[in-house]
């Protein structure tokens, strides 16, 4: 029986690539790998991540946009800036806590 690996994030988490300049708060996580095919072979191979570990869904900002971003545990660290999030869908997701932090609004709750 193969065991389902601890996610190291949690939804709220404010998180920064580590090799690219983009930051962002989890609103969802996959145990493993959940995307398509053609979005797993566009990455290349290269720098491709292993599929057996958990992958994290950001509201996501870089210097010039807000999206969407899918990513591999292996490749976030922590954000420790302290900084707000910058993305219009936030106030969709989450409720900001005084302290800064982002609390899933309960609606969004699995």
């Amino acid at each position: 029986m193969e065991r389902m690996r601890q996610a190291r994030f949690a939804i709220g988490d404010v998180v920064r690539h580590r090799v690219f300049p983009f930051r962002g708060v989890i609103f969802d996580v996959d145990p493993e790998f959940a995307n398509t095919e053609e979005w797993y072979a566009a990455i290349p191979a290269e720098v491709r991540p292993k599929r057996d570990q958990p992958f994290y869904h950001l509201l996501a900002q870089n210097a010039e946009s807000e999206y969407v971003a899918y990513v591999s545990e292996q490749n976030l660290l922590p954000d420790e800036t302290g900084e707000p999030v910058r993305h219009p869908q936030i106030d969709d997701y989450f409720l900001v806590r005084p302290d800064g932090r982002y609390e899933l609004k309960s609606a969004n709750r699995h």
